[in-house]
């Protein structure tokens, strides 16, 4: 499978809202117009005297179960949850969408604390193309961060793919404590959104207590 990644991080102020929506914009503009697609399933009988071309598909799908497959060409991607990581703290499992506690936030990091993301999420029906997402962060109304990231392209299997982020540091010091709220989005080459979801979460002086 294509697993390249690619990794692009702002840190800009202003207003959050313009600048996201003129990206998304110059984004769709970009798009391919690629035609109709076609279920997978038909895709796999077409060309099949040709020998080449069925090991390159075979080779492209891995470990589909190709006597499953539907009619279905539209490809669908579930993002099955978060997991964040830190050297400091037993990993902690977030199921998507989140669930926030009785703040209203999803989670809570520990300033000055280092930290990584992993999504686990399936694909089926049909292939994927160019699978990506984008992480944008606000704190008091100005933008903080807006973190986008190339997946790659993946085929349907019935097993979870697994995605890890590289460490990083959350700010420290008082004034970059508290509130942050931020929009998560997983999109494909085709514009087709698979979870677009907002939420907040906090940064503390000391991580929150385990329950």
């Amino acid at each position: 499978m294509d697993d390249h990644k690619e990794k692009e991080k702002e840190h800009t102020g202003g207003n959050p809202d313009v600048p996201e929506e003129e990206e998304e914009d110059e984004e769709a503009k970009r798009a391919v117009l690629l035609g109709p697609q076609v279920p997978l399933k038909e895709q796999l009988e077409l060309d099949k005297d040709d020998e080449s071309l069925r090991r390159w598909k075979e080779q492209l799908l891995g470990q589909v179960d190709t006597q499953n497959l539907g009619e279905t060409a539209e490809p669908e991607v579930k993002v099955l949850n978060l997991t964040i990581l830190s050297p400091d703290r037993p990993d902690l499992v977030l199921p998507i969408p989140f669930v926030a506690d009785e703040k209203g936030y999803a989670f809570a990091l520990k300033d000055g604390s280092t930290y990584s993301f992993r999504f686990s999420f399936i694909v089926s029906n049909n292939i994927v193309s160019g699978l990506k997402y984008t992480n944008t962060v606000w704190k008091t109304g100005v933008r903080v961060e807006n973190q986008k990231m190339m997946l790659g392209t993946f085929s349907p299997q019935a097993e979870p793919y697994t995605y890890a982020g590289e460490e990083e540091t959350t700010p420290a010091g008082m004034f970059a404590r508290g509130s942050y709220s931020a929009k998560l989005k997983f999109v494909d080459d085709d514009g087709k959104v698979y979870l677009e979801m907002s939420y907040y979460f906090e940064i503390r002086k000391d991580w929150p207590t385990i329950q």
